[in-house]
């Protein structure tokens, strides 16, 4: 197998166009189609579906762009081993993070403990949602991720590691409702919130717990900018829902009412997830261990502040 082909071929499903691809790898057309016709000769399968418009993978092709992801990212892997064998880890590692979650709180811990540390390591940290963030993690496009939710998944293996409680958070005498210590759900129904959309899992939460108890939220906005969200909580345009951990991180919480939910007590899972596939390289396991070292010594307790 050269995997000059496979690197090929996942540049032209990523562009969607033989010619794109040819002009992205530099390389001239008609070659690159021969690289294509070559792959399919190979595995005896049609692997893309040509039209005026471009081209698409056929389920063959799908197939082999997924399986393609996985080789050539085992390659790197083996590259660098080799590479950096007998010495401390070193090499690419990709770390993924819900927004609104915990992983806001760590991530520059994490970044400044890998640079002590491990020197040698390049730290890539992405925030993003749980599907996008998982489905970077089965194809081989990232290490792994802390993200909402305890699985199961196909492709995934999750280790569950803190269930947290979900408070209201806004302008004291503005949004907020009026009163100090805990809120009850039934509170919520007049707050005007300020929440993610619905592809979140703060989100599905809060609208599950509502509907539950035959109550409508008053969501004013959907917000997935933890800057915007800042900007409009400290406006007082609304109120937002959101685990200790995730509020203090990018929340001026000492100027804020910040109410536990309770009646019920509404609560998120976070894991940090890694591929079911392929083992972590050694920097990869590095970096996990570094994860796990601060996820323990996290206080998530607005008690304690």
């Amino acid at each position: 197998m050269d995997t000059r082909r496979l690197y090929s071929f996942i540049k032209i499903i990523d562009a969607g166009s033989i010619t794109r691809a040819a002009d992205i790898l530099h390389i001239a057309q008609p070659a690159l189609s021969q690289q294509l016709s070559a792959l399919e000769a190979q595995f005896g399968q049609q692997l893309v579906i040509r039209s005026k418009r471009g081209v698409a993978p056929t389920d063959a092709g799908r197939a082999l762009y997924r399986h393609a992801q996985l080789i050539l990212r085992q390659m790197d892997l083996a590259q660098a081993a080799v590479a950096v064998s007998g010495r401390a880890p070193a090499g690419g590692v990709s770390v993924g993070l819900a927004p609104y979650s915990l992983g806001a709180a760590l991530a520059l811990p994490l970044l400044k403990s890998v640079r002590e540390r491990y020197p040698d390591i390049l730290l890539h940290i992405n925030e993003n949602f749980g599907g996008v963030i998982s489905e970077a993690i089965m194809t081989g496009r990232m290490d792994m991720a802390f993200i909402y939710g305890a699985g199961p998944l196909r492709g995934v293996q999750f280790e569950p590691l803190r269930t947290e409680d979900l408070f209201l958070i806004g302008a004291p005498g503005g949004a907020a409702p009026p009163g100090e210590g805990d809120v009850s759900l039934e509170e919520l129904k007049d707050v005007p919130l300020l929440l993610p959309s619905r592809i979140h899992t703060i989100r599905q939460v809060v609208d599950a717990a509502l509907q539950q108890a035959s109550l409508r939220p008053n969501v004013v906005g959907e917000v997935e900018s933890a800057l915007t969200l800042v900007n409009a909580v400290a406006a007082d345009l609304g109120a937002t829902v959101l685990p200790w951990s995730a509020a203090r991180a990018i929340l001026d919480v000492r100027s804020l009412s910040v109410r536990r939910i309770v009646n019920p007590v509404i609560q998120v899972k976070l894991s940090l997830v890694t591929s079911d596939n392929q083992p972590l390289s050694e920097p990869a396991l590095a970096v996990h261990d570094l994860f796990l070292e601060h996820i323990t010594a996290f206080d998530g307790s607005p008690d304690e502040e």
